[in-house]
């Protein structure tokens, strides 16, 4: 595949470290097995190759030959189609309709009351405490299905866990000392789990931003 200066034979991942929607593909990519050269995009100043790739100039973006997947949602099941080894594409109990409506909460009301509680000064009519406490409602739910289970859907985790558990983060650390101190200890536990797990060291390296003529980087 030829993109800018650069020849590569893998799929292109643009992505931004800190972002939770880049994270979970990160995260699915890596369960998978699959590799992908990742180009890290800095959102201030985004690489014109980027903006030439992507239809919503937002990460992550994805480019496999001649198809671009511009939701992270996609490219989580994108790679979990061709390679699912840790089975997260079926979960231990439930179903992938489940799943995906769960995700769908979170990446639907649960965010929009997230970004309106981290960012509220860029919202006028914004209340950061009723927006979190509308954001704290979606919480619940998860920390009542955790009781008794490690994980989302079962003894293992699977799709939803790791599509929701990166905004959960970003929830959490908008006030980590209020976070704490809600009783909703499932939560806390499964999130601590996964903040101190390989599995998230090993998506979260600091990458330079990417240029046009840079030696490609592989992950995972």
């Amino acid at each position: 595949m030829r993109d800018g200066n650069v020849m590569t034979d893998q799929p292109i991942l643009y992505s931004f470290r800190r972002c939770p929607y880049a994270m979970r593909a990160r995260l699915a990519l890596m369960s998978s097995g699959l590799t992908v050269e990742l180009r890290e995009i800095v959102l201030r100043d985004k690489a014109p190759e980027f903006l030439e790739t992507s239809p919503s100039a937002t990460v992550p973006c994805l480019k496999s030959g001649t198809q671009v997947i511009d939701e992270s949602l996609d490219i989580m099941v994108w790679a979990l189609e061709q390679s699912d080894p840790d089975n997260w594409l079926k979960p231990e109990t439930g179903s992938l309709n489940e799943m995906r409506t769960l995700i769908a909460t979170c990446d639907g009301p649960f965010k929009t009351n997230l970004d309106r509680y981290k960012y509220d000064t860029r919202y006028a009519d914004a209340d950061k405490t009723s927006e979190r406490s509308a954001a704290s409602e979606f919480l619940k739910e998860l920390d009542r299905r955790l009781d008794g289970s490690a994980w989302l859907f079962g003894a293992r985790p699977c799709l939803a866990d790791f599509a929701i558990l990166p905004f959960v983060r970003q929830f959490a650390n908008a006030d980590r000392d209020w976070f704490d101190s809600q009783d909703w200890e499932n939560l806390k536990t499964w999130l601590v789990t996964f903040e101190k797990s390989d599995r998230f060291a090993a998506i979260m390296p600091k990458f330079s931003k990417w240029e046009n003529g840079d030696t490609p980087i592989f992950f995972p």
